[in-house]
């Protein structure tokens, strides 16, 4: 599989780890009176869909970055792939 990196151009899959579901950018407000419970679900708590899913991916021989990757888990075609910067940055979040 290759991962079309959107500062580096194609690259081997080999590169990279995936850590699972791109839900871990929208990180809990820890000030929350039920932070406890949010943090549990966030923490422990995915859904595995069988179709399009948004994976947060780390390309760890090579620049480091953190990508949001959409792929269908069927097919593993890749149908988008974004900075995880930008995708927080866009949410509000800021990295």
């Amino acid at each position: 599989m290759i991962i079309d990196h959107p500062l580096l151009g194609p690259r081997d899959i080999a590169e990279f780890i995936c850590l699972g579901d791109a839900v871990l950018i929208e990180r809990p407000d820890p000030a929350a009176g039920d932070a406890m419970d949010r943090f549990h679900d966030w923490l422990h708590l995915r859904d595995n869909p069988a179709g399009e899913h948004r994976e947060l991916w780390y390309h760890e021989h090579g620049d480091r970055s953190w990508l949001v990757v959409t792929r269908d888990t069927l097919t593993h075609e890749i149908r988008r792939v974004e900075l995880a910067r930008d995708v927080a940055r866009a949410r509000g979040r800021g990295v």
